[in-house]
């Protein structure tokens, strides 16, 4: 069976020029803004190797050799 994974809430301040952008960018791909967040947060934490892949393993490294 799969993990229930729980969710949190939060208040994020952010400047209007960056909000505009985001939602933008949100449309853009489909998303909503709440999930245009959390595929940037997940990118991120992926791309960094702060974060373990679903099944585990943690991401390999990125180009720069780290």
């Amino acid at each position: 069976m799969a993990k229930e994974i729980k969710q949190k809430t939060f208040i994020l301040r952010i400047d209007s020029r960056r909000m505009e952008a985001i939602e933008k960018w949100a449309a853009d791909e489909f998303r909503s803004v709440n999930g245009q967040l959390l595929y940037i947060i997940d990118q991120a934490l992926k791309k960094s190797r702060r974060m373990q892949n679903e099944g585990g393993a943690v991401s390999p490294p990125d180009e720069r050799g780290d």
